[in-house]
């Protein structure tokens, strides 16, 4: 049976992807690598294997693919500062005869899209096809999580989602959903060599994803249009960096401004009004929306209602 790898095991991606693995009755075919590998004990006795690797650590990484096959490379969390790390296991997995790269990218990685985190995504999909493996690109759309989950009980305290996106839409998709398509990839064949943009059912802007979160939570939020100066000061305010910090979540917000801003920006632009049927393609089931999540969640988003 095809040995699969999978990086940054320990991590939310990762622990999902396994999960859905094992219930698959693929335990004892997955190698799970984290720098931190006792987060993953309870992975030995569901019949995984699980070594220490560290993308920091280039010399730990041969052994730690040792013996697959596939590898699920699930993209690190440091924007601007992941490419060298990328690099590292690409590397070790070429070298140590991994035939198959499946790796976690984001949707439009076009040179000219502004948004800083597509810079790595983009170089790191041009190292894994000069590697010398078959690959295929999960180029996951905003992640419905991210802005509902993460960030909707701020918006929701405050009254107020303050945005730079001047009305453009994106296609906001279930992380579950992208998880679901990876690991259709990994144990199907004829994806070799493709590029899926995973992305929501439906296109929206912020104002209706607004209007959804009154309809639904019964809340009164109020969409404020800002600029790219005004974001800034916001995040500013709120104590986020500017730059990528490992292991930073302030208000529930685990990335940099630097990033969020030219994401935005990018939004504004046109860049990720992108919506396929890929989801449903590649797994049988239609992909959820953002409304679909707002309403399974409006218990948990109703006691943030001040």
């Amino acid at each position: 049976m095809t040995k699969i790898v999978i990086t940054g095991a320990s991590g939310h991606y990762g622990r999902s992807a396994t999960d859905k693995l094992i219930t698959m009755g693929r335990g004892e075919d997955l190698i799970l690598i984290s720098r931190t590998p006792g987060k993953l004990d309870d992975r030995v006795a569901q019949g995984c294997t699980v070594r220490y690797g560290d993308f920091d650590k280039p010399e730990t990484l041969a052994e730690a693919v040792a013996g697959a096959d596939k590898m699920l490379l699930i993209s690190g969390t440091r924007v601007s500062a992941r490419v060298q790390q990328h690099k590292a296991a690409i590397d070790a997995a070429a070298a140590n005869g991994v035939q198959h790269i499946v790796y976690t990218s984001f949707v439009n990685v076009e040179q000219d899209n502004p948004a800083i985190v597509t810079v790595d995504h983009r170089e790191t999909e041009n190292l894994i096809r000069q590697s010398g493996c078959s690959w295929t690109f999960m180029r996951d759309a905003h992640y419905a999580d991210a802005m509902i989950l993460n960030a909707g009980p701020g918006f929701i305290a405050s009254g107020i989602w303050q945005t730079s996106t001047a009305g453009g839409r994106e296609a906001m998709v279930w992380r579950d959903d992208c998880v679901n398509c990876a690991v259709a990839v990994l144990t199907q064949d004829g994806h070799a060599n493709k590029a899926y943009p995973i992305t929501g059912p439906n296109s929206e802007n912020f104002a209706e994803i607004v209007a959804m979160l009154n309809e639904i939570v019964g809340c009164s939020v109020r969409l404020v249009e800002s600029d790219d100066d005004g974001m800034y000061a916001m995040f500013d305010a709120m104590g986020i960096p500017r730059e990528p910090v490992d292991d930073q979540s302030v208000a529930g917000i685990p990335w940099n401004s630097d990033d969020m801003v030219s994401f935005e920006r990018s939004i504004r632009e046109g860049f990720l009004d992108i919506c396929t049927d890929d989801v449903e393609k590649l797994t049988g089931r239609k992909a959820r929306s953002v409304r679909q999540m707002i309403e399974e969640n409006a218990d948990f988003l109703k006691p943030q209602i001040p």
